[in-house]
């Protein structure tokens, strides 16, 4: 059983795929299912989640988008910096929303600026 196991316990993963025991990783369209647990109720609590979600979603995109070298910056520096790294579209037209004059230190003070909750 050891001679049988030596190239596993070595490589501390499985050395060949079972169908049945090795999953699969996720295909690029598949459907995510949102790991914040069951849906919220209908009313106030369910519009609070859906703009935490997609505040989380905008600061995702952004921080793949931006790196830290980015910041300090203003306005027009972020807009730069998204088009440089062909940020999507919906990016872009947020960080066109941001106010002028602003200034901003990562992407959690963008978010907030463009009515985001904080996180934490």
């Amino acid at each position: 059983m050891k001679h049988e196991l030596e190239g596993q316990l070595r490589a501390g993963r499985p050395t060949h795929v079972e169908d049945a025991t090795t999953p699969e990783p996720p295909a690029d369209d598949d459907i995510r299912v949102d790991p914040g647990g069951p849906v919220p109720p209908p009313g106030e609590d369910r519009e609070q989640a859906r703009a935490a979600a997609e505040a989380d979603a905008l600061r995702l995109e952004l921080a793949r988008h931006l790196e830290r070298t980015a910041f300090p910056a203003d306005r027009q520096r972020l807009l730069d910096v998204l088009e440089q790294h062909n940020a999507p579209d919906p990016v872009l037209e947020a960080a066109r929303k941001l106010p002028q004059g602003g200034e901003y230190t990562n992407v959690t003070e963008v978010v907030e600026a463009l009515g985001g909750k904080p996180t934490g």
